[in-house]
């Protein structure tokens, strides 16, 4: 048994490789902020210790993993380091921890969540595989073979990974404060690609991925044909989607999805493609998909007074473009109603007309204030100008959220990767 301290413990990746370490037997325990964040909840209830930050908390006999949202001059980080005790980085740690299994990334602009979630879902239908997603849930199995992860580009710290498999579900511009342009961002996943092992699955509906190359097979999925793994005469169900599966022409099997919306098709034919690569069983595989309950904050549902209350990660312009298309596919009919908060002032400014554009597929767009980020805390512009580009849009304040009791029976979607969450308990608070 091992001893381990984790430096930011409430972090997303930092959170569930905790979860991890602590099911597979070790000492866990970890450090953070004292304000509540949603990540912080299992690690209770498994009985993780979460201390204040303390010089105090670096004793001897722990291995200190430390979250990279705090830089080497953070007073614990410094004092672990200072006194000679080991520190070690997340993505470096979980780079060396990886090599014991079978392992499969999944890494992507938009979607990595979710699809890592249902991947993580899906194979432990079949056989047993520890887990890492980035919602703040992982689970660690001592006899698994496989472990899937969620690897995330920003720094490029997806380049410390060698995985045997990548799943890329797309290729987008993001990230603005590191990035310099799209070209970039192709040069980080190229790079990434040719650290993986065995093979890549990558969306073939994205001009990126296919002009990448590799030193692996690549196995393009996508709907319609032209693409390795694919996915024809989808149906929308009363609860949820079917679709045929083909690989390389030949039909595979048919498979239904308690999800709705062409993004979670897609994402459930890298999924398909994983399990078909590995020889899993495929009637396992179906029944599992099935039983998939979802990830955290991507689409989770809370029911009041007749309303649809949603909760969503959505931060990105194309990521609210495929949110706004599972409200309309599930509750077609009803009025959708967004609560966005823009996520960092680089990238409300890069993205403001885009922003404007999917927002204004809702039937009413309400914005608040930006949420900036340690990097960055003002901008050249306000919440104000994107009210401005869509149509009967309003600014909303913390204290106006009484406002949206006036949308009898809507779906009303909170969106956004601050502390929107704290509108969206508000309301359910005042609804009840």
């Amino acid at each position: 048994m091992e001893k381990y301290h984790f430096i930011g413990i409430k972090g997303a990746g930092m959170s569930a490789l905790a979860q991890v370490l602590h099911d597979l037997g070790n000492e866990v325990q970890g450090s953070d902020i004292e304000k509540e964040v949603f990540t912080e909840h299992q690690l209770r209830d498994k009985g993780i210790s979460i201390l204040p930050f303390d010089e105090a908390n670096i004793v001897e006999g722990y291995t200190y993993i430390a979250g990279n949202a705090f830089g080497d001059d953070h007073l614990e980080i410094s004092a672990a380091r200072e006194k000679g005790y080991p520190v070690i980085r997340y993505h470096e740690f979980l780079s060396q921890f990886m090599s014991q299994f079978t392992s499969i990334a999944v890494t992507g602009a938009h979607g990595k969540t979710s699809t890592t979630g249902l991947l993580s879902h899906v194979m432990n239908g079949d056989v047993d595989t520890t887990f890492l997603i980035g919602d703040g849930t992982g689970f660690g199995l001592e006899d698994s073979k496989y472990f899937t992860f969620e690897s995330c580009e920003y720094k490029r710290h997806f380049l410390s990974y060698h995985p045997d498999y990548a799943i890329i579900t797309n290729i987008d511009f993001d990230h603005p404060d590191y990035f310099r342009d799209l070209q970039d961002v192709i040069d980080a996943f190229t790079e990434m690609a040719d650290q993986v092992k065995k093979a890549v699955i990558a969306y073939g509906g994205d001009s990126h991925t296919r002009k990448m190359s590799y030193n692996v097979p690549v196995y393009f999925y996508g709907i319609g044909e032209g693409y390795d793994i694919s996915a024809s005469n989808i149906e929308v169900l009363s609860k949820g989607t079917r679709f045929d599966v083909s690989v390389e022409g030949e039909h595979l099997d048919t498979f239904t999805i308690p999800m709705y919306g062409d993004h979670h098709v897609l994402n459930s034919l890298a999924v398909i493609a994983v399990g078909y690569l590995e020889d899993l069983d495929m009637e396992n595989i179906k029944k599992a998909f099935m039983t998939f309950g979802g990830v955290k904050r991507r689409f989770s549902e809370t029911f009041r007074n007749g309303m649809v209350i949603v909760d969503d990660y959505a931060h990105h312009p194309k990521e609210i473009h495929a949110t706004l298309e599972t409200a309309r596919k599930k509750y077609n009919g009803r009025e959708i109603v967004t609560v966005f908060q823009p996520h960092t002032f680089s990238r409300t400014e890069k993205f403001l007309n885009e922003f404007a554009e999917a927002l204004s597929e809702s039937d009413k767009a309400y914005i608040v204030d930006i949420f900036g980020s340690a990097r960055e805390d003002a901008g050249a512009l306000t919440s104000r100008d994107l009210v401005d580009l869509i149509p009967d849009a309003e600014l909303l304040a913390e204290g106006d959220i009484e406002k949206l009791n006036s949308h009898d029976e809507a779906v009303i979607i909170f969106m956004g990767a601050g502390d929107i969450q704290k509108y969206e308990k508000r309301f359910t608070e005042l609804l009840s």
